[in-house]
């Protein structure tokens, strides 16, 4: 038997950790065509440089390439066009207005399939200005010597 919440991963936005403060997460399903959930369930998806606005009272994600399913005789899709993401009023209404406030995006950062569905995991987040990268690599390069030494303690 399969497991319900089983979770495939499709596509990461590694680069949006780099460049980006993260704040909120939200889940959220998509509204699909039939070619691109097959094209997902092959795993051609990319979400480099892709993002998410608010329009209308509705949330869209644009630049977010799926490809083109292969085996599809015609009406295959647009591999990038916008599409719609599913999420609760309220979520939409909060994401409003925090995105109105100055410097936060929404940036998708994982696109997976949990139980047969299709979902994204979008997150609130600030745009990261050069020295605090700087700052991030700093850290983690402190870090990943303390670890080593603690090892070699042993």
């Amino acid at each position: 038997m399969v497991e319900k919440n089983h979770i495939k991963i499709v596509a990461e936005n590694r680069k949006a950790r780099h460049d980006y403060i993260i704040h909120d997460k939200y889940e959220a399903g998509m509204v699909l065509a039939g070619t691109e959930v097959k094209s997902l369930r092959m795993g051609k998806a990319n979400l480099k440089d892709s993002y998410a606005r608010i329009k209308n009272g509705e949330v869209y994600i644009h630049q977010m390439h799926i490809g083109v399913y292969p085996f599809a005789y015609y009406d295959n899709h647009n591999p990038l066009r916008p599409r719609k993401l599913l999420l609760h009023h309220y979520e939409i209404k909060k994401l409003y207005g925090k995105v109105n406030e100055k410097g936060y995006s929404l940036i998708p950062l994982r696109l997976y399939f949990k139980g047969g569905k299709a979902k994204l995991t979008l997150a609130l987040a600030k745009g990261k200005q050069s020295h605090d990268k700087r700052e991030t690599i700093r850290r983690r390069d402190m870090k990943r010597e303390l670890d080593r030494e603690r090892k070699n303690n042993r």
